[in-house]
């Protein structure tokens, strides 16, 4: 019965990335840059979600890999931001 509750978990979570889109586009570099972060954040949530979901252990491993790498990029986009300022 939960299942499909972590469904629509995920369907809610991709909602949640269009007031991001929104910000990294129009705001300034450092505040796109949180943007991508919380993004991110919600990306590895939904691969979380999709893996209770649909009961595919492939997107555990998926999950933590898009959340080292997020972490690792936004580091790396804050040093190119500090220079080109």
């Amino acid at each position: 019965m939960t299942r499909p509750l972590f469904l629509v978990a995920a369907v809610v979570l991709l909602t949640g990335w269009l007031p991001l889109l929104v910000v990294g586009l129009r705001a300034q570099a450092i505040d796109g840059v949180a943007a991508l972060q919380a993004a991110g954040t919600q990306a590895t949530l939904v691969l979380v979600c999709l893996c209770v979901g649909l009961q595919q252990s492939s997107f555990s491993s998926l999950a933590l890999v898009t959340a080292v790498w997020m972490v690792v990029s936004g580091l790396i986009f804050a040093r190119f931001l500090d220079r080109l300022q």
